[in-house]
């Protein structure tokens, strides 16, 4: 066999080692989407132990559109970027807002849900913003609250989580004053509170926060593919129809469509 020949054997065999994604889970005939089962109505378990949600009904659009079933998996969300990055998720689509720093690390597409980041508290205690400033402040571990609380509270004590529902035990327990987070995510904690009558989302908002789903550096096909998708469903209704199944007026987390999702 001469050079040339071999040349061209290790570049195809280099080619083949490194499959395209998309290829590959067409072929697989299972796209495999990291989703959270703990924050309500993103994630959320059900009475079967399946995992259901606004994230899940949008990661199962994108399945149809390839053609594939749908399987999902329940991430620690301080392990979503790695599952990602580890290829043990094909996709992560789990209330990850999109930064220029997560953007170094996965390829993220257009947005899908728009948050106000605000504040989940005692009745009356936290009036403003202004007023949080020396308050004990509950976040979440491998979410960007974490910084964004240091930088906005420098005089406020922050204590950081591991999970959403261990900085609510706190907050119920008195331990901390307040969780800072993205609004849709504390009205699904909210409504799952036992003394949620003694408790309320902020009125007032501290920023706005776009979640966006990745997928790993490089996949440039597949990414294609799902901003397609969520342009899609924009155009024929059914992201809206999504959104009121889970955020609508007659749902345990009642808010307004303010976003549509676009290019």
């Amino acid at each position: 066999m001469n050079k040339f020949l071999l040349v061209m054997l290790f570049a195809l065999t280099s080619l083949m080692s490194h499959a395209d994604l998309l290829d590959t889970i067409k072929a697989r005939g299972t796209l495999v989407a990291g989703v959270r089962a703990d924050i309500p109505p993103f994630g959320q378990r059900n009475k079967n132990q399946t995992v259901s949600g606004y994230d899940v009904d949008f990661a199962g659009a994108i399945a149809k559109k390839l053609g594939v079933k749908l399987l999902v998996q329940d991430l620690d969300p301080n392990d979503r970027i790695a599952a990602v990055k580890s290829g043990k998720v094909d996709i992560l689509v789990a209330t990850l807002v999109k930064t220029a720093e997560r953007e170094r690390e996965v390829s993220c597409s257009n947005g899908y849900f728009v948050a106000a980041v605000k504040v989940l508290s005692k009745k009356g205690k936290f009036p403003s913003a202004e007023s949080l400033v020396n308050a004990k402040i509950g976040v979440t571990r491998g979410t960007p609250y974490v910084e964004f609380v240091r930088k906005q509270y420098p005089n406020a004590t922050v204590i950081v989580f591991e999970d959403s529902p261990e900085a609510i035990s706190s907050l119920t327990d008195g331990k901390i004053d307040a969780v800072v987070d993205a609004e849709p995510v504390l009205a699904g904690l909210l409504s799952k509170m036992s003394n949620r009558t003694q408790f309320e989302v902020s009125t007032y908002a501290n920023a706005t926060e776009i979640y966006t789903i990745a997928v790993k550096l490089g996949e440039k096909r597949l990414l294609g593919v799902i901003n397609e998708t969520l342009i899609e469903m924009e155009k024929i209704g059914e992201a809206e129809r999504i959104f009121n199944q889970w955020f609508g007026p007659k749902t345990a987390t009642p808010l307004p469509r303010t976003f549509k999702i676009f290019g």
